[in-house]
């Protein structure tokens, strides 16, 4: 085993956004906490003890696990998730809020698997899809190769197809299609990038498009939030206040920003301020330069996993830090998207950045992840 090198960038990167995450959330999160609670640092320590602190310990045990055995165990994770993701819907442990089965309760503790499922799927795909991939090193000359090759579809489109399908199933009757679009996109690079046909990926951006188009359909939720996209003034006060308000939260933070803590859209006007629109207030209390500086951080993020996957030779290594990668940057954007109305309301959190425990536990663990195979260049 050739030892590489810890990935420096992707570690101080991280950090800061978990500074810029902190520095907006404690004084976003004082008034709600004080008026619910009685106390202005309820949100906060609440989200130190069941997000920070218990990401940080599972992000170095991913760290410090060797690699080969995290391959091995990555379909018992997956299969672990997806039983989690089944308890959602049984009385007594699962939870339903605002119409969704997302949660489980278990010992005073409520937490969501869709989030940790993110993780599962890009492991236990890296895992398959390098089973099912030409023995060589993917580069430049390897993917046009085996983009050629007749790859067998009952060894790769069809069971791909089929476990993507078995996924959405579950996603969609929680419903939580804003989680199943990211594993769906974050799934089909990972498909693309072990050198399948294109024909392939066409066929299942086609099939995911119908399906989408057809649960647009049959929910006026879901064709609501495609018409405050499409047109937000149609009902301003209605389908449409959120994308509104979120427009003046971050317009009015001019290029430098009103300063942290001074946010007024946060005061009653900008639904969610601390989770799906917590974008919104950083926008108007850091401005332009504020929203610049986020977005580079997930770049770099997203440049240094490519390079990590680039560095080393073990298929399932590549695909992890290509899934991982790709996945935080994919789900920021379409966080911040949404916010500034160049995408539908995704609901979904801003990686590092929203409050919640799961989604930030697991992103922490994936960057553990991350930085072990970049110590590692053959694990």
């Amino acid at each position: 085993m050739k030892s590489g090198q810890f990935d420096y960038i992707l570690f101080f990167s991280v950090v800061i956004l978990l500074i810029l995450s902190n520095l907006i959330l404690a004084p976003l999160s004082a008034p709600f906490s004080f008026k619910r609670f009685g106390t202005t640092n309820y949100f906060v320590i609440h989200q130190i003890v069941y997000g920070l602190l218990p990401g940080l310990a599972l992000g170095l045990f991913f760290y410090k696990i060797p690699l080969g055995f995290l391959k091995k165990i990555s379909p018992f994770l997956f299969l672990i998730n997806i039983i989690f993701l089944i308890f959602v819907f049984l009385p007594f442990i699962g939870s339903r809020l605002q119409g969704a089965n997302r949660w489980l309760s278990i010992g005073g503790v409520t937490f969501q698997p869709s989030e940790f499922l993110k993780l599962s799927v890009i492991l236990f795909l890296s895992g398959w899809l390098k089973n099912i991939s030409a023995d060589q090193t993917m580069t430049k000359k390897y993917l046009l190769k085996t983009r050629k090759k007749n790859y067998n579809l009952r060894s790769s489109l069809i069971p791909f197809l089929v476990i993507s399908g078995f996924i959405s199933l579950i996603l969609v009757l929680q419903p939580d299609i804003s989680t199943l679009t990211i594993i769906a996109l974050v799934s089909l690079i990972l498909y693309f990038a072990i050198g399948t046909p294109f024909w392939h990926s066409i066929l299942i951006v086609l099939a995911g498009a119908g399906g989408l188009i057809a649960l647009i359909n049959i929910s006026s939720y879901r064709f609501s939030r495609l018409l405050a996209f499409l047109k937000p003034e149609i009902d301003p006060m209605g389908i449409g206040y959120q994308v509104k308000q979120a427009l003046i939260a971050v317009g009015s933070g001019g290029f430098w920003g009103r300063g942290i803590g001074t946010s007024i859209q946060k005061f009653g006007f900008l639904p969610h301020p601390m989770s799906d629109s917590i974008f919104a207030v950083y926008a108007e209390e850091t401005g332009l330069a504020g929203a610049i500086v986020l977005i580079s951080l997930f770049l770099v993020f997203l440049w240094r996993g490519l390079k990590i996957s680039k560095a080393t030779s073990d298929k399932f290594c590549q695909l992890a830090a290509i899934g991982i990668s790709s996945w935080v940057v994919i789900q920021a954007f379409f966080n911040i998207g949404s916010i500034v109305g160049i995408l539908p309301l995704a609901g979904i959190p801003l990686p590092f950045i929203s409050y919640g425990g799961s989604h930030l536990v697991t992103e922490l663990a994936a960057v553990g992840i991350l930085l072990n195979i970049s110590k590692h260049k053959n694990p």
